[in-house]
């Protein structure tokens, strides 16, 4: 479905990032990946997407709290392969700490990369598309973008203006052929939140599985984690022509989260 088309994911070296890449090229995008890691494990995985789903596979390192490099990777992407079809800003990083102790410098860390960065890749990756008349633009933004939760301030704040721009974007280009969409996951068993449950276990003395249930207990009424693959099969949804109508949405993707 996705033959032809270029896919951009920030932060998809690992977790949900790499899942959403993984179900684009299964659908026959080409990739670039972006995040940080170990170069020669980097190759590795460029490898391995490559030959598993027969797509291209490129790797940019841009820091994307850093405007300026944020210019420079869609630059070069334009010049070499006439710009990006599809943009996933799903790059992002967590802080939790009370609002009246919350470090200056965690706050601004978290709003360049949850927030700016999506904007500084969507003002860049637009004239392209533009000039094609189609687009996808998919922002991952979280359950915290929609309700809120003690002592998470700068994330909630990105995640909910992500929801604003998403709908901004979406309003700009309704008339053509590019959408802007958000996604909006509660727990997802990333390699940070597996920390989360075996500090919880070791301090509580319970089992990994007791902490599991505890975690998910507090949000998620499913009991289950949302999955990267779930996530990615998503985001090819709204990169079909089913979704060409689908504009400027947020959808739930959070085991009930949300709906209590």
């Amino acid at each position: 479905m996705l033959k032809g088309k270029l896919a951009l994911v920030t932060g998809s070296t690992s977790g949900i990032g790499l899942g959403i890449a993984r179900a684009l090229a299964r659908q026959g995008a080409d990739l670039v990946v972006n995040g940080f890691g170990d170069p020669s494990e980097i190759a590795q995985l460029q490898a391995g997407l490559a030959a598993e789903h027969g797509v291209k596979v490129f790797y940019e390192s841009a820091d994307l709290t850093r405007s300026a490099e944020i210019d420079a990777m869609m630059a070069r992407l334009g010049k070499a392969h006439g710009g990006i079809d599809i943009l996933v800003n799903n790059a992002g990083i967590q802080y939790v700490s009370p609002i009246e102790s919350f470090p200056i410098e965690r706050w601004d860390a978290v709003i360049a990369l949850n927030l700016s960065s999506a904007f500084h890749t969507t003002r860049c990756a637009l004239p392209g598309m533009r000039a094609r008349n189609w687009g996808r633009i998919i922002n991952i933004a979280s359950a915290h973008g929609l309700v809120a939760s003690a002592e998470k301030a700068a994330y909630e704040a990105a995640k909910h203006g992500s929801g604003g721009l998403t709908k901004g974007v979406a309003l700009e280009t309704a008339r053509t052929g590019i959408t802007c969409n958000a996604i909006c996951p509660g727990w997802v068993l990333t390699a940070l939140v597996q920390k989360q449950i075996d500090a919880r276990a070791a301090q509580a003395g319970i089992s990994p599985e007791a902490a599991r249930l505890a975690l998910l207990g507090e949000k998620q009424p499913s009991l289950e984690f949302v999955t990267p693959e779930q996530l990615g099969e998503l985001a090819v949804f709204l990169c079909s022509p089913a979704a060409d109508q689908v504009r400027g949405a947020a959808w739930s993707i959070d085991g009930g989260w949300t709906a209590q």
